[in-house]
């Protein structure tokens, strides 16, 4: 009978390693690629009352970064704005958002606001 019992007992025991088995792994976080809006870069306001202002809506305007620099765009208007250039759109950016975009070419990049046409900026990349 102690035979049966260590059979059954050293059975049991074989099956209760096998379910904590290799086979499970676990999971790996993943980092985005892409991220959804830093809040980094070369500072950019857009001023309060900036819908009825021209070249003076985005401070500092013009601003100048490295080849590779970013710009964030912040909206301490009480209004929605964009940030919109010949490669980039911020969409619409609420008031207190914010929007970065990366320019990894020298040039003098001209945006505007798509909601407030008269509203220009220039980021110049050296």
């Amino acid at each position: 009978m102690s035979y049966l019992r260590f059979t059954l007992a050293a059975a049991l025991l074989v099956a209760c390693a096998g379910c904590g088995g290799s086979s499970y792994s676990t999971p790996t976080p993943t980092t985005p690629t892409t991220p959804t809006t830093p809040n980094n870069g070369t500072p950019v306001a857009i001023v309060g009352g900036a819908s009825v202002m021209t070249t003076t809506a985005y401070a500092p305007n013009p601003v100048t970064i490295a080849v590779g620099g970013s710009v964030t765009w912040t909206n301490n208007d009480t209004t929605s704005h964009t940030s919109t250039g010949g490669s980039w759109n911020s969409g619409v950016i609420s008031p207190g958002g914010k929007f970065t975009a990366t320019f990894p070419t020298a040039g003098s990049f001209v945006y505007h606001c798509s909601i407030h046409p008269g509203m220009t900026g220039t980021v110049t990349v050296q």
